[in-house]
């Protein structure tokens, strides 16, 4: 404090001096040391006592510490450490609280002082009255520094208050999390106890099973151990006559197989008769060898039998197993050459004379060419096969240059060339038509008719009748591999169905004769 000289002492004593309010409290009991520079500013500020770090750092350390250790606690801890910080927060709070106090009074005692000093540097005059001045303006040096002060105070107290506001979120958050948890774990436990609950019903039904399992396989073993001693004392007893039953299924198999095959070769004899019969009859006979590679032509009985030339003649196929009549379309001269179609089958002339229908049949069967079967069979080792051939007619019309041409029969196609020139070349298709000439009474045995398109047609001639056989047979077989495609004449391919569909059933009777068979091995 600033000495007053004697005579100020003096003029003092008659003065009157307000006393401080006594609701006024300070922070220390001794008046805080402040030195002075130039223009009355503090050089030097009190320093306070730190007896430790203030709330506000232990609530911001703690914090830190949560945020670098969240990922390793739990969440009830962190709902732990949240309720901590908030406690904190609010006592920081009551605390700012404090100071707000304690800086209203700093400012009342302040103003009362500085008043007191003005009032005395009324009454002063001299070296005193400078002494006073200085103290004035240390006075308001200090509210100047105190208004500094407020206002960290009001900051620091707005970071609190949001300090504290997020704690309490954080706080209730974590609380949050710790009940749903605590829902999961539940439910987690509720379904792990479901689980073990099934585990356990399926190992008791499982022991249940493999012990009925036990007694079962034991009862089996010893049904089969009596069955095989059954068996073994049938076979003591009465070998003889199982092996005698065995014999005479066998022979009654051959038996009944060897009269099957004598009662097909009786019908087929009986129906060769009966058409013979009816060919004797007939006014026409066909005259020619009855097998693949020959020509027959149709002729009159006698003189007296009406011309062949005024009658409609019609060729038929007819099945051997139902009898049925196909018609070859354009068969409808009185000379046919029968082609691979034809084999194994009968075929008909229906000759039609002034409205009367006269038929003649050949005697059997159209029987095979001899060897053709392994020649066909050694061409289908090649990928391809070539003939010699002639071409007679080209869509219809008689074609004048007879050079020879080479018909190509092909895997996936058919090619007629000579040289380098190229007629036809076609791949298998459903427009494609090969079949035997039906029209041309020339080496009609040696010829084929063949459509590789629409709107284009040949007539070809080959050297010999096994060559134009051979052909047809590869180029059907080839077509049928390739793309499931039936080569046939003109309106053919009705009677390929059915004999297609006739195939089908024989093999199917076959397979069941088989199974038959294999029953009565077994028995």
């Amino acid at each position: 404090m600033t000495k007053m000289s004697p005579e100020i002492e003096e003029n003092m004593e008659g003065e009157v001096i307000f006393p401080v309010s006594a609701d006024v409290s300070f922070a220390s009991d001794g008046f805080p040391k402040y030195k002075l520079g130039p223009d009355n500013q503090i050089l030097e500020e009190p320093k306070e006592d730190n007896k430790g770090p203030s709330l506000k750092e232990v609530v911001e350390q703690e914090t830190m510490q949560l945020s670098d250790q969240h990922k390793r606690l739990s969440v009830r801890d962190l709902a732990c450490k949240f309720d901590k910080n908030l406690t904190a927060a609010a006592k920081l709070a009551e605390e700012a609280k404090l100071r707000e106090v304690a800086s209203l009074e700093g400012h009342v005692l302040l103003k009362k002082l500085r008043d007191a000093l003005e009032s005395l540097r009324g009454r002063m005059a001299g070296r005193n009255k400078e002494d006073v001045e200085k103290a004035i303006s240390m006075v308001e040096a200090l509210a100047v520094k105190l208004t500094q002060k407020e206002g960290e105070l009001i900051q620091e107290k707005f970071e609190v208050k949001k300090l504290a506001n997020f704690l309490k979120q954080a706080s209730e958050d974590a609380k949050k999390l710790v009940n749903q948890e605590k829902s999961f774990a539940c439910a987690e436990i509720e379904s792990a106890r479901a689980v073990v609950q099934r585990i356990g019903e399926a190992l008791d039904e499982e022991e249940r099973d493999a012990q009925n399992s036990k007694n079962q396989a034991a009862d089996v073993e010893e049904l089969v151990e009596e069955v095989q001693e059954a068996r073994r004392i049938k076979l003591l007893h009465q070998p003889s006559k199982v092996i005698d039953m065995e014999h005479e299924l066998r022979a009654l198999r051959n038996q009944i197989r060897e009269k099957s095959i004598v009662s097909v070769k009786l019908q087929k004899e009986l129906a060769k008769s009966k058409r013979a019969e009816q060919n004797k009859l007939a006014p026409y006979v066909l005259d020619g060898s009855e097998t693949l590679g020959s020509s027959l032509q149709l002729k009159p009985r006698s003189d007296g039998s009406p011309l062949l030339s005024k009658c409609s003649v019609q060729w038929y196929r007819v099945s051997s197993e139902d009898s049925q009549n196909e018609v070859i379309s354009g068969a409808n001269k009185t000379f046919y050459a029968p082609e691979p179609f034809d084999v194994g089958r009968v075929l008909q002339v229906d000759i039609v004379s002034n409205g009367q229908k006269v038929i003649v049949t050949t005697s059997g069967p159209i029987e095979p060419a001899a060897r053709l079967a392994t020649h066909v069979e050694n061409l289908l080792r090649k990928s391809s096969s070539e003939f010699s051939v002639v071409i007679s007619q080209m869509n219809g019309q008689d074609h004048p240059s007879h050079s020879v041409h080479v018909f190509n029969v092909g895997k996936m196609r058919i090619k007629l060339c000579r040289g380098w020139i190229t007629k036809a070349r076609e791949i298998y298709s459903a427009t494609m038509q090969l079949c035997g000439v039906r029209t041309n009474a020339n080496n009609a045995a040696r010829s084929l008719f063949w459509q590789p398109r629409k709107g284009l047609s040949f007539v070809l001639t080959f050297e010999s009748e096994r060559d134009r056989n051979a052909a047809i047979m590869l180029a059907r077989k080839y077509a049928y591999d390739c793309n499931a495609v039936i080569l046939a004449g003109p309106e053919d391919l009705i009677f390929l169905r059915n004999q297609d569909i006739a195939k089908r059933e024989e093999e199917k009777i076959r397979e069941r004769e088989a199974g038959r068979d294999l029953v009565y091995i077994q028995i």
